[in-house]
């Protein structure tokens, strides 16, 4: 067990030295932007009064990958099934290049494999929370320091 900043577990993961799933790479990609602890703390007391938002990932099966809608992603659905009752799989023929030059509209995560992750944000956060840097785990395109 070792501890490491968020860009730090990002490399180990691109790496394959760790593995994290979706939602994790996600939230690290939050943290990327604070450069320091004081900052994020600063931040999180600032904005804890507005509350927060719960959703689901609705998993897009696509001929190449797959793709993590979530709120506010044009693909996301309007009934998303919360419980998995109503067995919904979405999948499309296409591949995940041309879904992603087809929209405009993005809140998802990219999965091409099991290391291989990206983020890509471009709505406005609810309750005055921060987006992830958009990051794909493929190159070095973030600027934390925590």
């Amino acid at each position: 067990l070792q501890w490491s900043s968020p860009p730090e577990a990002i490399e180990l993961f691109k790496s394959q030295e760790i593995w994290f799933p979706p939602p994790q790479f996600y939230e690290l990609c939050r943290l990327c932007n604070f450069s320091s602890l004081s900052q994020l703390h600063k931040f999180s007391s600032e904005r804890a009064p507005e509350g927060c938002e719960r959703w689901m990932p609705v998993l897009l099966t696509a001929s190449d990958g797959y793709i993590q809608l979530l709120p506010g992603d044009e693909l996301y659905p309007e009934d998303p099934d919360y419980t998995g009752e109503k067995k919904i799989s979405m999948s499309t023929d296409k591949k995940v290049e041309d879904l992603m030059k087809e929209g405009s509209t993005f809140h998802r995560i990219i999965i091409k494999n099991i290391h291989s992750l990206a983020v890509y944000v471009n709505i406005q956060a609810e309750y005055k929370h921060m987006n992830p840097l958009m990051i794909n785990c493929d190159s070095s395109d973030y600027n934390s320091k925590l």
